[in-house]
Order: structure tokens, then sequence, then C-alpha cells
């Protein structure tokens, strides 16, 4: 098979949270999509080892999952230059339908028509254009792709249905369409769409009114697999190219904790995990040694680092496979026993004086690793729309292959972070007395679900802990980025929630870390401010900060669930006072309340912290 052009660049972290597996990558004179796994050069992905994260996948895609890849790319650059094309990730232009600027012309590509013009030198200049455009007067020009697609809920994806939708559901005339504009907004109320043969036309605003597309029949087209589905009874619904809900990822993350080190040979053997992971013979080890790969470990017998690549491999198959966070939460919790390596470094600190009695332990982790899979999507809906998008047979998550995949693909992050630990026995006693809005969450959630057809419908609900602990993640996120440099975007939360009757728990901590595919998480800015000399003025003021909002007094007198139905999963909360960035949450702006922190305009007497804001006083300067 001839190479194919290389048409743009995307940043290995895109092809996880914006442009992955099913996504439509909006280039300058293009259109693409990423397409599934099959047509991945899997030889040239590099692998991603982390053994937590891929038993989780296993649990989702199957046990036929048997690595994390990063995507397919060419680390020589000179090759890469002299070789354009043949590596990389696949795409497809999608939607098919162009329109000429000039003449209005709209059609599916063919060859006459549309035709694809590249330019090996400058890839941002590969286009289509039109060939015979009666309008033109200089070359050929450039075409758009079609702006309007349809999609529903269970993922499928498919071209808009202009001659259809133009003859009112007929499809016995096949003229030539124009799609012009009457207006200079670009609004859907100002596009009309016209056929040349018989003069019928029609807006596209009817396309997304409430009857917009009821007469349509969602056809399962899968266009990143290149197939159909079985019908689908979902309905559909017009969207915009490029739009928000056209796709969301699933998926799955942790952090690397190094297992416990108890000598010498074991923290080498980890240190050269990557490629000792591989050894399936104790004979291959005399051939790395005669190769001068096993550096340090040379110093052992084979007999000894065979038993320590045994040891080192056990160890990973056992423990927490399905709960990513346990792991997590006891080596933040027992920083002083946490093994340390080259992607994991943890300091306790000093807690801050005025919170001894509110928060238990302060840890700085001065190194930190995250890894990432993407193992589907979902359309229309955020997958927390869809309980069962994490299911391993979910109808709304659209999968990354045609078959059961034997690799995902993965990418891993740098950075540092601040562990926060509560006191338990003060914040259970806090909970026992937030009856009535725990009481209040509990009915949003369940009308919420309700709504959208997820039964049962109090499942999943995190409890007054978790929107305590969230609240407080959002306030301290917010002041950490104006204070350490980084953007609000760069920092993440982390969030360690489960009572005691949990299974795994207690457990009540937070951690804000910054995560970059370069050395710009790892600077050291985030891990300053959890000095004490620094963390207790922050805490103060990221307090006081959420104690008004500029939306006040409408933002305080907020309910969960609202005045109108079960619309919202927040409190006081709003993009002025508590939301974060959709990279920087990891539950999606719901469960927030300010109310829950301090005392707002409109009273909160059980604030968790209001009582010791009050003895501090206002924060120094």
């Amino acid at each position: 098979m001839a190479p194919r052009p290389e048409v743009g660049e995307l940043r290995p972290s895109q092809l996880l949270y914006v442009f992955g597996i099913g996504a439509i990558v909006d280039l300058p004179n293009l259109s693409t999509m990423v397409m599934g796994l099959e047509e991945w050069d899997g030889a040239r992905a590099r692998p991603l080892r982390e053994d937590r994260l891929l038993e989780a996948v296993k649990g989702q895609l199957g046990e036929q999952v048997e690595r994390l890849v990063l995507p397919p790319m060419e680390e020589d650059a000179l090759k890469a230059a002299l070789e354009p094309g043949q590596v990389g990730v696949p795409v497809s232009s999608f939607p098919s339908f162009m329109r000429c600027p000039l003449c209005n012309h709209l059609g599916p590509r063919r060859r006459g028509i549309f035709d694809l013009k590249m330019d090996l030198m400058r890839p941002d200049r590969t286009r289509y254009v039109h060939s015979n455009c009666q309008k033109a007067q200089y070359g050929k020009p450039a075409v758009l792709p079609a702006r309007f697609l349809v999609a529903c809920e269970r993922g499928h994806l498919d071209e808009f249905p202009w001659v259809s939708f133009v003859h009112g559901g007929k499809k016995d005339c096949h003229g030539q369409l124009v799609l012009s504009e009457r207006g200079l907004s670009g609004d859907a109320t100002d596009l009309v769409v016209r056929c040349q043969a018989c003069d019928s036309k029609r807006a596209l605003a009817e396309a997304f009114s409430e009857e917009g597309m009821k007469a349509y029949s969602c056809r399962g087209r899968r266009p990143h697999l290149r197939d159909f589905e079985e019908e689908c009874t979902a309905e559909l619904r017009a969207i915009l190219l490029g739009a928000s809900n056209s796709w969301f990822p699933v998926t799955l993350s942790v952090l690397y904790v190094p297992p416990s080190l108890e000598d010498e040979l074991a923290r080498y053997v980890e240190e050269r995990w990557s490629t000792l992971s591989d050894v399936s013979d104790r004979a291959v080890l005399g051939f790395l040694r005669k190769q001068g790969q096993l550096g340090p470990l040379a110093a052992y017998g084979d007999e000894q680092v065979w038993r320590a690549i045994e040891a080192r491999r056990n160890e990973a198959g056992t423990g927490d496979a399905g709960d990513l966070k346990a792991p997590e939460w006891r080596v933040l919790t027992r920083p002083e026993s946490a093994p340390s390596a080259s992607d994991f470094r943890l300091r306790e600190v000093e807690r801050p004086a005025a919170f001894r009695k509110l928060i238990r332990k302060v840890v700085l982790a001065e190194r930190l690793r995250e890894v990432t899979a993407l193992t589907g999507f979902t359309r229309v809906g955020a997958p927390m729309d869809f309980e069962d998008a994490y299911a391993p047979k979910s109808e709304h998550r659209m999968p990354l292959s045609r078959q059961p995949p034997t690799f995902v693909p993965a990418a891993e992050v740098r950075g540092e972070g601040i562990f926060l630990e509560l006191e338990e026995e003060e914040l259970a006693a806090w909970c026992e007395r937030q009856g009535d809005r725990e009481k209040r969450f509990l009915a949003a959630h369940e009308g919420w679900r309700r709504q959208r057809g997820i039964e049962p419908a109090s499942a999943g609900f995190p409890g007054i802990r978790y929107v305590l602990l969230h609240s407080f993640s959002h306030a301290l996120m917010r002041q950490f980025a104006i204070e350490c440099g980084y953007t609000a975007a760069s920092i993440r939360e982390r969030l360690y929630s489960r009572g005691p009757e949990e299974e795994g728990g207690p457990m009540a901590g937070l951690l804000l870390y910054t995560a970059a595919a370069d050395s710009e998480g790892t600077l050291g800015g985030l891990v300053r401010l959890g000095r004490p000399e620094h963390l207790e003025r922050l805490i103060v003021q990221a307090l006081e900060d959420v104690r008004l909002c500029a939306s006040d007094p409408l933002c305080s007198e907020h309910l969960p669930g609202g005045d109108s139905g079960p619309r919202t999963l927040h409190g006081a909360a709003c993009h002025s006072c508590a939301f974060a960035p959709e990279t920087s949450c990891e539950r999606g702006n719901k469960f927030l309340d300010r109310g829950v922190l301090v005392d707002t305009v409109s009273g909160s007497p059980l604030a968790f912290f209001e009582g010791w804001l009050t003895r501090q006083g206002s924060p120094t300067s």
C-alpha cells in the first residue's frame, strides 16, 4: 500500500483528550477523522509499561489487551524528513460533502469535481480544490468541508442528509445542490440549501428545531471503522463540525507507584523494568550481559537477577487490579515508608498551624508520573452522562477497533503536586451534621439519572464527603494557579473520598498536581507552595475568595437540581467562583458547593472551615 501523505501534526496527549480515535481534526484546509486501531502501524508504536493501568484496561476491554502503546511516531527527525508519510496516525477525510466558497456548489467528493492537491513540502497546504468552478478566474479555489453532521447518543456519526433534507424526505431528485448565505453571520438561520433542478430549498435552522431530525433514522455508521452497525434506534441530532459534543474520550489514568524496594538489587531491577519485563528466560540475561545492557546489575549473578525479576513480575500481578486509587492512597498517606524512584518522590512537611485540627498531613510530591489510556469514546453526551460508558459492554461507548483490541493508545506525563489529607474524625463528625444538605444533593443526583433513564437512580452518589473535598480542591486550585505561575488548565485534581463503610475506606484527601509532556510540569513552582510558610496563607486566601462571588446572591442561593428540575448537580458554584477547566476537574464540575467550605451571603452555619477561619482572622500580606 502506498504511503499516505502527511497532512498535519498532533501531540501524543492530544490523541487522548482532544483528537483521539473517532474525533474530527479540523486542519487549515481539511477536515479529517482519526481512524481505528486496525489501520495503526503497531510495529512503530512504542510500548508504554504501567501494569496497574493495563490490568484496569483489561477489566474494561478484555484479557486480549496485551500492551499500552504510544502513538506511532518517528523518533529520528532526519529519517522522518526523508521518508514523509511512512509513520504516524492514520486519518481519512470526513465529511465527504464539500462546498465551494465561490459558486456555493455543495456535493460529495468526486474525481474531476473535487480533487486533492498535495504539497509534500508543506503538509498544511494539502487541500481539495473545485476543478470546474464556473466563477473561478484565477486558478482552482480550495473548497471547505460542509459543517453539518448528524450523530446519536450511541456514538454513531454520519453525513448530514443533504439530498433528503432539501426535498423534504424525498430522494428521487438528484439535482445539483447549492448552499448559500442570506446574511453575514454564518449562523444556521442564515444558511439555505437549494436544489437547482427542482428549486426546492430549506433553511438549515430547521435541522436544529425540536422536530428537525425526527423524520430520519440512524444508519449506525462508524466512520472511524469504515463500517455500519446493525439498525440503531437512537434519536439522530444535527451537530456542527467541530462541536464540543461530537467527541468525548473515555480514559483511565493512574499515578505511577513504585513497588516496595527493600534492597539495592530490587531498586536496580525497577529502574530497568521497561527492558527486563520482557526477559522470559534466564539465558536472556547472559545475552544482555554480553551486550553491556545490565548496567549495575552486572555486579550480580544471573540467578540473583532472575529471582529479582520474578519477584517484580509477581508483585505487579497482585494487588488492587480494579482499584486504581487504593495503592496511591496507601503510599501518599505513608510518605516516610514510600519508595523513591526517578518518577516518584515524596516528602512530608509541617501542617499549617491554623488548620492542625482539620488537616492531618501535607505531602509534597516532588516527582510524579501519570499514565493515561484511551479505551473508547462517546458522542452527544460525556461519559459521566452515561454511567455504563465505563462498563465492559456499553451501548454508549464506541469501540476503538472492529475486533477486540490487543493494544490501546496511551500517553505519559510528568509533574509535581501537593497532597492534603484531612482529619478523619473531624470530617466524619461534620458529615453527620450535613443530613439536609446531603439529602438535597442525593435528590438532585437521583433526578438527574432518572431524566436520562439510568437505573438504579441512587447508584454512584459520592456523598457529602466528596462534595467537601471537591469544593476545597477547586478553591485551592484557583488560588494555586494565581501564585505558582502555571495556568489553571495545567493543574489537575485527584480526589480520594471513601466513607468508613466503603471498601478500602476511609479516605479523605486530595492531590493537586501538574502534568506536562515536557519539563514545564516539574519546575518546582507548585511544590514550593506546599511549604508551611506559604500553604497556610494560601488556604486562608482561597477560602476567603470563595466566600463571595461576582454572581451573588444568585450563585449562593443556587441549590442542587435548581428550581425547575434536576438540571444541575452543584450548589453554590459557578464559573466566577468554583468551576475549573475540563482538563482539571475529574467530575465535570459536578458536586460542588462553596457553602460547605465557608459562610456565604446566603448563610452556611455548618461550613467545615468557618469556625477556624474566624479564629485565624484576616490573611497576612
